[in-house]
């Protein structure tokens, strides 16, 4: 890959990777075939797909159609192998609690990018009357039938919401999910469960209500667009100073993103289904505070910061959702970036140019970080770990060589399969 083009034109945005999990978890809840149109085809979609068939569930895929048909499953053990690879593996736990009366799912894996325990989940399936144990890095949970109840989240967790969301559907009685997530995600898995005929108010906000029912059907539903694709994009026109529209997107899903960009002195012009992203000069420094939604997006952090690395001027980060997403800042600084990291808050002295670099992707974000960082910098960059960047962006270096960028994949013995801006 070699940066310093700048990019131009229109991308289409694909369906949101975390709406689109949940929904699929939520399937499980439903006898008849469930079919779900705008669905990313990235590598964690394939994960969930794979965990459904391994508990029985019939699925077809054709394009960006999904079908998915749980009337009959045949297990309640998620297979270690698949679960360890995603942590969204682990929502299909109250589906599978609510349905057959039983669940075995392993504790999951994903991204390195700071403590995200469990601990809510269980929690929050305890108090929904399972009885659980943990052993030998399984969790365990039976209950012949869920029973409704109020939960507090100690923390307004998105997972953990749309989890104990589906879970709730088949309890007997009113679940109360205070201190819930309030992101677009949440909302849409709520939409797709009233569509199945599930009970569901306040989704949204930081109070929902779920009152059970004894069953769901399934229903034709379609995934929002990925607003941290869309957020991506947006941040590669600013940081190569082009002119980029992306299009099937909810510009008010983009809302808690779209100022600090404009802080950073991009050109941002909104339609109904649109937003057109330029940038007509140097970035501007800005400060920035990841907060649960509606505050800035942790998901944005690490984007935001490849651009505010070529900023005029000095900008703090901080990160207060996940303590260890600035892992990737030692990259950034093989590309020159200043950075000096401390605790939580990463202090952003701007260059005037970044240079192209051997680097590697330790995550999703930290890889659209990289690409982004990428897209500017003089010379080649080499960025190993695509299998992170897979996990969550649908054809991007097509999508990336239709607005002019430089960029392939490559294989070497050395780095594996590595995405190349040359």
């Amino acid at each position: 890959m070699t940066g310093g083009t700048r990019l131009e034109g229109s991308v289409r945005i694909s369906g949101s990777k975390n709406g689109a999990l949940a929904i699929m978890a939520g399937a499980l809840l439903a006898k008849g075939k469930t079919v779900l149109r705008n669905v990313p085809k990235i590598g964690d979609i394939f994960t969930m797909v794979e965990t459904l068939r391994s508990l029985g569930a019939q699925i077809e895929m054709n394009g960006d159609w999904l079908s998915i048909d749980a009337t009959n499953l045949t297990s309640h053990e998620a297979p270690y192998e698949l679960v360890k690879r995603m942590r969204a593996s682990f929502c299909v736990m109250g589906p599978l609690l609510a349905r057959l009366g039983r669940a075995r799912v392993p504790m999951p894996g994903g991204c390195d990018i700071g403590a995200r325990p469990i601990d809510f989940h269980v929690k929050g399936i305890q108090t929904l009357g399972a009885y659980i144990e943990t052993e030998h890095g399984c969790v365990y949970a039976e209950s012949l039938k869920l029973r409704g109840a109020q939960i507090y989240l100690d923390f307004p967790s998105a997972g953990t919401t749309q989890h104990l969301m589906t879970a709730a559907c088949l309890a007997d009685g009113v679940t109360v999910i205070q201190n819930a997530a309030a992101e677009p995600e949440v909302t849409d898995l709520a939409d797709y469960l009233t569509a199945m005929g599930a009970k569901i108010e306040g989704a949204g906000t930081t109070t929902v209500k779920i009152a059970g029912v004894d069953e769901l059907r399934g229903v034709d539903y379609t995934i929002i667009p990925d607003r941290m694709e869309a957020g991506t994009f947006g941040i590669a026109a600013a940081i190569t100073g082009g002119d980029v529209t992306v299009t099937h997107v909810v510009p008010e899903h983009l809302e808690p993103f779209i100022p600090k960009l404009q802080d950073a002195g991009a050109r941002v012009d909104v339609r109904e289904n649109t937003i057109r992203f330029r940038m007509l000069e140097r970035p501007i420094a800005t400060d920035v505070m990841t907060m649960p939604h509606p505050g800035f997006p942790t998901d944005m952090q690490q984007p935001m910061v490849a651009l505010l690395s070529l900023a005029d001027g000095t900008s703090v980060v901080t990160e207060n959702v996940y303590e260890r997403r600035f892992k990737y800042i030692s990259e950034l600084q093989r590309m020159g970036a200043d950075i000096k990291q401390e605790g939580r808050t990463a202090i952003i002295k701007g260059v005037s140019q970044l240079t192209g670099a051997p680097v590697t992707a330790t995550d999703l974000r930290a890889g659209a970080a990289l690409v982004v960082a990428a897209l500017a910098a003089e010379g080649k960059t080499e960025i190993a770990g695509t299998e992170h960047i897979d996990r969550g962006y649908e054809n991007l270096v097509e999508k990336l060589c239709s607005l002019g960028a430089d960029i392939y994949r490559a294989d070497s013995e050395r780095r594996g399969t590595a995405l190349c801006l040359a």
